[in-house]
């Protein structure tokens, strides 16, 4: 009876060995399942980090890349305003430096609108003649005044224009009368009533003249 009893015992203690066995070996399988799942989860939840972060960097990088389009649209803007202006400065430059010659070759047109009349009748005077000797002594001294007056003019830029076997030019002549001339082709000046001058290439009188027929 002890005996049987000692190998119950013995029996009992090894069904119990298996038992512990059995159980650690399923604690064993139940954590390398959850080692596994952890493992997956892990790296699951590297591979969305992974794809969170490349599309960060992916939205990050069309910023940039939507900075630096308008970057270069308001570099090409601030260029094209820069030339306009430019342009512009350039122009006014142009336009200044075109009137200051302009006001400074015809500054004296109107002093010498007003001095032509005194012109005029000096020659008027030039063309009496004299017969007296103190006539022809006063005469000389007009001729020298008139000289000096034509000089000063002509330093101004002041000419008489061309007239007499020139063709008529409604530009620089005034047509005063028509006349039936041997020497001259038709539409030539023949003679001068009244000499027109220019100041500087510009006419501030036409010449008054008769034109042949």
């Amino acid at each position: 009876m002890t005996k049987f009893k000692a190998k119950e015992k013995e029996k009992n203690l090894e069904h119990e060995q298996e038992e512990q066995a059995e159980e650690l070996n399923h604690e064993n399988q139940d954590n390398e399942q959850l080692d596994n799942k952890e493992t997956a989860d892990s790296n699951s939840a590297e591979e969305e980090h992974t794809e969170q972060t490349e599309d960060n960097e992916a939205d990050i990088l069309k910023v940039k890349e939507e900075e630096i389009e308008q970057f270069k649209k308001e570099q090409e803007e601030l260029k094209n305003r820069l030339l306009r202006v430019q342009a512009d400065y350039e122009n006014y430059k142009r336009r200044t430096n075109e009137e200051k010659i302009k006001e400074r070759k015809f500054r004296a047109q109107s002093l010498v609108e007003e001095i032509l009349p005194v012109l005029d009748n000096f020659k008027r005077a030039l063309d009496v003649k004299t017969e007296s000797e103190e006539a022809g002594s006063l005469k000389k001294g007009m001729e020298m005044v008139y000289r000096q007056l034509t000089a000063a003019l002509e330093k101004e830029g002041v000419k008489e224009i061309e007239a007499v076997g020139k063709p008529f030019d409604p530009h620089m002549h005034q047509a005063v009368m028509q006349v039936e001339h041997d020497e001259y082709d038709e539409n030539t000046v023949v003679e001068v009533l009244q000499a027109g001058f220019t100041l500087n290439d510009r006419v501030v009188r036409p010449a008054m003249v008769k034109v042949s027929s």
